[in-house]
């Protein structure tokens, strides 16, 4: 059984922590995606104040990355990313997964995230895997002529599979 430092996939894909030497692979590839991108000072913050930070690489780098907080029973997914040409292969699922088992064996009871309504594709992998939409936060995300609103999902963590995802 693989664990989470282990294969991900037959491409040579792996989980590992992230360090502080990812960061600005992780910035190049979240400045590649997204039209707002988050800093690289958020991403130092995340790893200084101890959020759950993962990426995903292969031979040729960092693919994708999860970021994760956790406390008082619940967990927020921040940050969800996966490089274009490995979209809808199964390793956001597979990077998804992985952070909610975490958070599960770290007793948290819930998991939170937030997504644009434009991003079908987030959506349909959140609702995929069992989220639910819970409510809207209204302009929450900076857009092109304005604001974005946030859906806000939901999912119960009361599974625990056996051994890591």
């Amino acid at each position: 059984m693989a664990t989470a430092r282990e294969a991900l996939d037959g491409a040579g894909h792996r989980f590992r922590p992230m360090a502080a030497d990812d960061v600005a692979a992780v910035v190049r590839l979240e400045h590649s995606v997204y039209p707002f991108p988050w800093s690289e000072q958020i991403f130092r913050d995340c790893l200084r104040v101890g959020y759950d930070c993962w990426v995903v690489e292969s031979a040729s780098g960092v693919d994708g990355y999860g970021i994760m907080s956790m406390g008082a029973g619940e967990c927020h997914i921040l940050n969800l990313c996966v490089a274009p040409p490995l979209r809808r292969h199964g390793v956001g699922r597979s990077l998804l997964r992985m952070l909610l088992f975490r958070a599960r064996r770290a007793g948290m009871l819930h998991a939170f995230l937030e997504v644009r309504p434009s991003n079908a594709a987030a959506m349909a992998l959140y609702e995929s895997m069992g989220f639910e939409r819970i409510g809207l936060r209204r302009g929450y995300y900076q857009a092109h002529g304005g604001r974005e609103d946030a859906i806000v999902y939901r999912k119960a963590l009361d599974w625990l599979p056996a051994g890591e995802p």
